[in-house]
């Protein structure tokens, strides 16, 4: 008898035990109007969607609520109150021991009205609710639950959890700067306490010679219940060059970074934050980058942004790449040489823009000034004559020159349309100045004195898509400029037109290869200036030629698996 009690009793308390684990969980948050005003005595119920199982609450004179006792899964939450259509927020998930805070808004019918983009695509297509130029995603979107208006959410995927790895190899290009390099980037994310994200990203690259380098990125990303997004990073990047004549062959930085977005209010948003760097190169030197950008949503469908930047945007994401980069000089310092010593490239751009969206067609208009100190420039060729002015870089098998500085006005128009078939179509136009040489037969001891400023037009026409069956993303874009020139037009663009120089093609084509592995296995071919445009010969001291470009062909390829 007493061991079945003790049996029992065994029982009861781990019952009770499994219990409280599975339902630990609690949601509370605050439930205000579109001015900011505290609803009192507003319902709140969660339903998960595994079971259909409800609980309600009501918030106080604070307009607060919290319900406890909830199990892993995915909840809808459902708030209503007198005089104001009923929220709904969708696909909310919720981990074990989680606690996660919620501000909500109710609106009026007509606030939610007006506040709605212009709606002209079939009811099953959901693209119109997201344009790429700025995202609306902010915004309600109202339909009809259970016979009555509403306005609904989707609440934040759980995308976080994810690592992707790709082993990349380059091919020689009869010395048009692309090396038999090969190289590893690397991407994993982790979500922590339900609204934080911990990041691990970089590149290590093996050049001619196995001499290795990279970068490498940590950051920790938080969404606050306010709606903040503050983020902290620490940079790391070591450059390996030859013995090209001065005490210090190895270029490293250290690199931290501080960020955050902020909703000023219901139609403002602002990010703003700097980075701090040390930069060890031929000596010592400090580097403080702050940046912020402002965004004003006249309506749904029209925003007027303000961005100041100090150094040049990665926008490897906004063209596919998570690949190994084509050259260092894609991550941030830049760095050039004079007369042996390391020199940093030092930038202030500030623009104003407006977007708006019409439909599947998004459009937006921008000027802009920039001033470059220490300019970096990019080189092919070899290098043996010029040393202590240009920097290899034997990952990408260039150079970098010193520009020096120049400064620069242009404006920008960007047209982007949605067509059939998840196909993007983007036309980009704009005029502003570039740096170019002046002159034929210049040898290289020339250069410097011959570097001018002149204003320039330049035209991107870019097309991205995927195709259903084989599900390949593909990426092609050709920006042409009306003569030659050492920069680009408009160096700090990063609306969807932006596009490397001249002809690029990038391809990311999944391998079918799921039963072997657990994740996804793709294969991926990285195709810059294809046709090797934009060359300026330069006449080095042994009678070489060597060449000053834009953007050097490379051809790379490998393989990128996603776990």
């Amino acid at each position: 008898m007493t061991r079945k009690l003790g049996w029992l009793l065994l029982v009861i308390a781990w019952s009770a035990m499994a219990s409280a684990a599975g339902h630990s969980g609690k949601l509370s948050g605050y439930v205000r109007n579109s001015r900011g005003v505290a609803q009192m005595g507003a319902s709140v119920e969660v339903t998960k969607l595994a079971d259909g199982e409800t609980l309600r609450a009501f918030t106080d004179t604070k307009g607060f609520f919290a319900i406890a006792g909830l199990g892993t899964g995915k909840y809808a939450v459902r708030v209503s109150a007198p005089s104001f259509l009923p929220s709904l927020t969708q696909n909310l998930a919720l981990q074990s021991g989680a606690s996660l805070v919620m501000h909500i808004t109710l609106n009026t019918l007509f606030e939610a009205v007006t506040m709605l983009p212009e709606r002209k695509k079939p009811a099953d297509d959901q693209d119109d609710w997201k344009w790429t130029l700025r995202s609306m995603s902010n915004r309600p979107i109202l339909r009809v639950v259970n016979g009555s208006p509403t306005v609904v959410n989707e609440a934040k995927k759980d995308d976080a959890n994810r690592t992707s790895v790709a082993f990349i190899a380059g091919a020689q290009s009869d010395g048009f700067g692309s090396s038999g390099d090969y190289g590893t980037a690397f991407d994993m994310q982790q979500s922590l306490f339900s609204m934080g994200t911990l990041s691990l990203t970089g590149n290590v690259a093996y050049g001619v010679g196995g001499d290795p380098g990279g970068v490498v990125r940590a950051s920790y990303k938080r969404e606050m219940p306010n709606g903040s997004r503050p983020e902290f990073a620490l940079i790391a990047r070591r450059l390996s060059t030859p013995s090209i004549g001065f005490r210090t062959p190895t270029l490293q930085s250290f690199d931290a970074s501080v960020s955050n977005t902020t909703q000023i209010s219901q139609s403002i948003e602002m990010s703003y934050g700097a980075d701090l760097q040390t930069i060890q190169f031929g000596g010592r030197e400090e580097a403080f980058r702050p940046f912020a950008n402002l965004q004003v949503h006249l309506s749904p469908n029209t925003v007027v942004e303000y961005r100041y930047a100090t150094s040049m945007p990665n926008m490897r994401n906004l063209k596919g790449y998570d690949t190994a980069p084509a050259d260092f000089s894609e991550s941030d310092p830049r760095v050039t040489l004079v007369n042996g010593r390391g020199s940093v490239e030092n930038a202030a751009h500030q623009e104003i823009s407006i977007s708006q969206h019409l439909g599947r067609t998004s459009i937006q208009v921008a000027a802009f000034s920039d001033r470059i100190d220490n300019a970096e420039l990019t080189g092919v060729g070899t290098i043996a004559e010029q040393v202590g002015n240009v920097l290899p870089d034997l990952f990408g098998g260039t150079f970098s020159y010193n520009g020096g500085n120049f400064t620069t006005n242009g404006m920008r128009i960007v047209f982007e349309r949605k067509m059939p078939h998840d196909v993007t179509a983007t036309l980009d136009y704009a005029f502003g100045g570039v740096l170019d040489l002046n002159g034929e037969n210049i040898s290289w001891n020339q250069v410097r004195g011959l570097l001018q400023e002149h204003n320039s037009h330049a035209m991107t026409a870019k097309v991205t898509g995927s195709l259903p069956g084989s599900h390949t993303k593909w990426i092609a874009s050709y920006r042409w400029m009306n003569g030659a020139a050492l920069t680009p037009v408009d160096m700090f663009n990063v609306s969807p037109g932006q596009a490397d120089p001249y002809l690029n093609i990038f391809v990311r084509q999944p391998l079918p290869l799921s039963h072997l592995i657990p994740g996804k296995m793709e294969a991926v071919v990285d195709v810059r200036n294809l046709l090797a445009q934009g060359y300026i010969p330069i006449m080095s001291q042994d009678g070489s030629t060597v060449y000053l470009v834009q953007s050097a062909r490379s051809v790379r390829g490998g393989v990128s698996f996603t776990f």
